[in-house]
């Protein structure tokens, strides 16, 4: 699978953004994708996850309420809108895939009660800065 994200940028604090990760095929059986982030000086951190097969999703505690992730299968994409955007938020976001059941466990604690396999694919990164 290759994911592609688009949508970064410079966002106003307490402004909006939508970010989205386009999948190279067909999302439904993909199992999760997930946004996650890495700010300068950070460890990559979690954000949000949906089960591409049944549109359950879970969040990291410090977006719940302001970040969404949702699913387009028409067009293999997902999203995250993010409103309410903090300083704190800014960093660079990626795109992942977990490509379904693995002997690996998900190192990412935040959404393994709905996504608990290793993300395997990845995308490039959208940076998104706040003004």
């Amino acid at each position: 699978v290759q994911l592609v994200e688009s949508g970064g940028g410079s966002v106003q604090a307490g402004g909006s953004l939508r970010l989205s990760c386009a999948a190279s095929r067909y999302m439904y059986d993909i199992g999760c994708m997930g946004w996650f982030r890495r700010a300068p000086g950070k460890e990559r951190e979690a954000v949000a996850g949906i089960y591409t097969g049944g549109d359950k999703t879970v969040y990291a505690d410090s977006v719940k309420g302001r970040f969404t992730i949702t699913q387009d299968y028409v067009v293999n994409t997902v999203s995250l809108h993010m409103t309410n955007f903090q300083p704190e938020d800014a960093a660079t976001y990626y795109c992942a895939a977990d490509g379904g059941f693995s002997r690996e466990t998900s190192k990412f604690p935040d959404l393994t009660p709905v996504c608990p396999f290793a993300f395997r694919y990845w995308g490039q990164g959208t940076q998104v800065t706040v003004s």
